[in-house]
């Protein structure tokens, strides 16, 4: 476990061709057949992501309706508590990225997981709001610690395998996206089936899936991880603020974000304008999960083979583009049924595709990009800045949507807007 992270200074093989830096050996390989070949730890830290979401998913798509029906909290006060979980994860990112440079990765992991727990038990047995608010802030909280401490050491990990010639960075990303989303797609059928006992049963099988996470970090995270040093000491947070390459990604990325997140504010919406009803929302939802299970590794793997980092994401970019305008050409002829369905999956299946070229190489650019030692801070300030273009973006695109404008204009300006962040994608060096 001690030689985890130890770098190979052997030559790549030479039947290989020059690549630039970062693409030095062929695909041939690359796949879940690659999962032998990673280290103990980066296998256990892609489990981690899969069982966080197991956990966190099983119970998270049910908590609005817990709150509306059986605590009997009003439409805005639902709203305000699941924003104030949003706001203690995403918005402190940052924390617990800083947290996970400062003192290793695995005190906070721990952390977070016991922080986890607190909060799921506690939402079981909360009846009041200020109970309940304080358990989702806990439930926030924890992921604010483990998730970037555990994305960065992925990260570092994937370059530490790239600068051996192991294979490109975004391979383990994408390995990572994947485990992601299917504890994403399993989460919440776990849920639905312990949700027939009742919604303290589905917290308290949420709070067991992060007792084995923690027993099983407790056992098999190293203490010191080789390769990661400890910093601390002022001026990270300045020279962060100063890193304008750094915050033209987050600008990017925060513009994918925003754009991503007309799943859950404009599909709905032509969903119910199409369907009568929201009731097909389950099906997309689940046709996007099952895109990135099923085809994330052979899109990165075509990424890895024709697209650097910065042509990527302008490729994924281009495909939310794509997916807002699939919607805005069909608009004007007001089609419903199964018919008026179509460009909504089509959005779904573009808006994915799109997620499955950008995310691992954001995730992946991070780390040329950091300042040395300060990898958990920049993961989780990528997290927090994009959240907080999202946060003020979805309000002005909420608004966009209630305006009275012609059918496809709301969807034709926000076609635009990843388009425009094309733009301010840094250079690649």
């Amino acid at each position: 476990m001690r030689e985890l992270c130890t770098r190979r200074t052997s030559e790549p093989p030479s039947d290989t061709q020059p690549r630039p830096r970062g693409w030095s050996r062929p695909w041939a390989r690359f796949g879940f057949g690659q999962w032998a070949e990673l280290s103990p730890l980066l296998r256990l830290l892609i489990l981690t992501q899969l069982a966080f979401n197991v956990g966190f998913f099983g119970v998270l798509p049910f908590l609005a309706e817990h709150l509306g029906t059986a605590i009997g909290m009003a439409g805005w006060l639902v709203g305000l508590v699941l924003g104030l979980r949003t706001f203690s994860q995403q918005g402190l990112f940052v924390v617990g990225g800083a947290l996970a440079d400062r003192y290793g990765v695995r005190p906070v992991v721990l952390a977070g997981c016991a922080l986890r727990i607190a909060g799921f038990a506690w939402l079981g047995y909360a009846e009041r709001t200020w109970a309940v608010i304080g358990a989702v802030l806990l439930i926030g909280f924890a992921a604010a610690l483990f998730s970037p401490a555990v994305e960065s050491e992925v990260a570092r990990q994937a370059v530490a395998r790239e600068e051996a010639g192991d294979g490109p960075r975004t391979g383990v990303l994408a390995l990572f996206t994947v485990a992601g989303q299917a504890g994403a797609f399993v989460g919440p059928l776990l849920g639905a089936l312990l949700l027939g006992v009742d919604f303290r049963t589905v917290c308290l099988a949420g709070a067991g899936i992060f007792v084995l996470v923690l027993a099983g970090h407790w056992w098999l995270l190293p203490q010191r991880i080789p390769g990661r040093t400890r910093v601390s000491g002022p001026g990270a947070v300045r020279n962060l603020a100063r890193n304008r390459r750094f915050l033209a990604l987050c600008l990017a990325y925060g513009t994918y974000l925003l754009a991503y997140n007309q799943l859950y504010l404009a599909l709905p919406a032509e969903v119910e304008r199409a369907a009568g009803s929201q009731a097909p929302l389950a099906w997309l939802f689940a046709l996007s999960s099952l895109l990135v299970v099923t085809t994330q590794l052979p899109v990165t793997r075509w990424a890895a083979d024709r697209l650097d980092l910065r042509r990527s994401m302008a490729a994924g970019l281009v495909l939310l583009s794509a997916g807002f305008a699939v919607v805005a050409a069909a608009r004007p002829a007001d089609w419903t049924g199964t018919t008026g369905l179509l460009p909504a999956a089509g959005f779904v299946v573009l808006l994915t595709l799109g997620q499955m070229l950008i995310a691992p190489a954001a995730r992946a650019w991070v780390p040329d990009l950091a300042e040395e030692g300060r990898l958990g801070l920049y993961t989780g300030a990528l997290s927090s800045v994009s959240g907080l273009i999202v946060l003020t973006g979805s309000a002005a695109s909420g608004s966009l949507l209630d305006a009275h404008l012609p059918p496809a204009a709301p969807w034709l300006l926000l076609a635009a807007i990843p388009l425009a962040a094309i733009a301010v994608l840094p250079r690649r060096p």
